[in-house]
């Protein structure tokens, strides 16, 4: 078994799109929500939505390569493009075959998709885009990061609803570490913020319906009423834990351990006892060959839905016991919304910079307590811990749960 280093990192988010602006806004306690820009949001049952601002596409592509990627990937390759600059190496020392790529998305090219349903409904099958299936699929994102690179090793997308970063690092996380590669560019990225996405999920009656964007995404508040949608991308490298050292590269954290179950309950609901994410969270510390105990932070799922904040803080309970009260547990998404598919992988991102600075980022604008949500949410500002390890939780639609573990590099 072979140990695996985060040496590079890149976040396309609705606080920031480079990865120090990100997470200077995470530890503040900023959000990234507010009243829509730039659709026609005639009829909509929502108002608010965590969306990406200030991206300059240009900074990373020519403009006829921007036109032959969906958004969703246009953020995953920026992000790539990040990560590989900031981890200090091109891989060229390695064979090609054994450096992959996986990146997950929970939906795809969906504006890409909707763009040519529109075509096809006003003027045609003729002018629906030749392009629009390589665009569209899910798959997109990873396909293109490799052509860019070169890296002809593992390459897929992992596709389980807001799971689907953290099933991504995982599976890249177990690559490494049992030989099948020895660097991976991984995680997510999506880009739903559309006019067809927010009337489906908020006929579901999954988005938060008000109009305060301090009082929008607030994760284990008595007041909470649906998530918020957020999009970008989050991506890291991992490495072989004796190349990164021996190149002295930057290491910011390490992976230890993967967890993943699914409740086989419902198509969006958690199962209402927990039990899929408590076995998650052990599958993960079973991996890292860790005791619950050593856990200081969990990055919880934390979408601000009634469902969801009580079955992830019932789940703590549950596996945690006593000790659930001396953890610090906090929800991101009260900051980037709900970033779906890439959810997992920029709160990887956030629980890695935790470990690695000693900072706990809070669940920002919470106010009103849940008897059903009791643990200590980290409300009042960001707080110093000097910790060992980290638990970042996912949960998506179909029931899927995955678990990422990770450690603090002491030198």
């Amino acid at each position: 078994m072979r140990r695996v280093a985060i040496t590079g990192m890149g976040a396309i988010t609705p606080v920031g799109c480079t990865v120090d602006t990100f997470w200077s806004n995470i530890k503040a306690g900023h959000h990234g929500i507010a009243k829509i820009e730039n659709l026609d949001m005639t009829g909509q049952k929502v108002s608010l939505a965590a969306q990406v601002k200030d991206f300059e596409v240009e900074k990373y592509m020519d403009k006829r390569e921007a036109r032959r990627l969906d958004p969703y990937a246009r953020f995953a390759t920026a992000a790539a493009e990040q990560a590989l600059k900031d981890c200090g190496t091109d891989f060229s020392d390695f064979d090609p075959y054994r450096v992959g790529v996986i990146i997950g998305s929970g939906i795809g090219g969906l504006q890409t998709l909707e763009a040519n349903h529109e075509k096809f409904v006003q003027k045609g099958p003729n002018r629906v885009s030749a392009l629009m299936v390589p665009l569209m699929i899910a798959n997109a994102a990873s396909g293109h990061i490799a052509m860019r690179t070169g890296f002809k090793g593992v390459n897929y997308a992992t596709v389980t609803a807001c799971s689907s970063s953290t099933h991504a690092i995982g599976e890249a996380f177990h690559a490494i570490q049992h030989g099948y590669a020895d660097a991976m560019v991984t995680g997510g990225a999506e880009a739903t913020i559309t006019p067809f996405a927010l009337g489906a999920f908020a006929n579901m009656t999954a988005l938060c319906t008000g109009e305060d964007p301090d009082r929008a995404s607030i994760p284990f508040d008595a007041e909470r009423n649906g998530f918020v949608m957020g999009e970008g991308a989050g991506i890291t490298i991992l490495e072989d834990w004796h190349h990164a050292v021996n190149r002295g590269a930057r290491i910011y954290a390490e992976v230890v351990g993967y967890g993943t179950t699914n409740d086989a309950y419902h198509i969006t609901s958690p199962d209402p006892d927990g039990m899929g994410l408590v076995k998650s969270m052990e599958f993960a510390l079973k991996d890292a060959n860790i005791a619950p105990s050593a856990i200081g932070y969990i990055n919880a799922h934390g979408t601000s839905t009634p469902p969801n904040d009580r079955t992830e803080s019932k789940a703590i309970h549950t596996l945690f016991g006593e000790y659930a009260k001396k953890l610090y547990v906090s929800s991101t998404k009260s900051m980037t919304g709900h970033m779906l598919g890439a959810a997992g992988a920029v709160e990887a991102i956030i629980s890695a910079l935790s470990l690695k600075e000693g900072i706990v980022p809070p669940t920002a604008n919470y106010k009103v307590k849940d008897p059903d949500c009791d643990l200590d949410y980290v409300t009042e500002g960001a707080r110093s811990l000097d910790y060992d390890y980290a638990l970042s939780n996912t949960m998506g639609f179909g029931g899927h749960n995955a678990t990422i573990c990770l450690k603090k590099y002491r030198g």
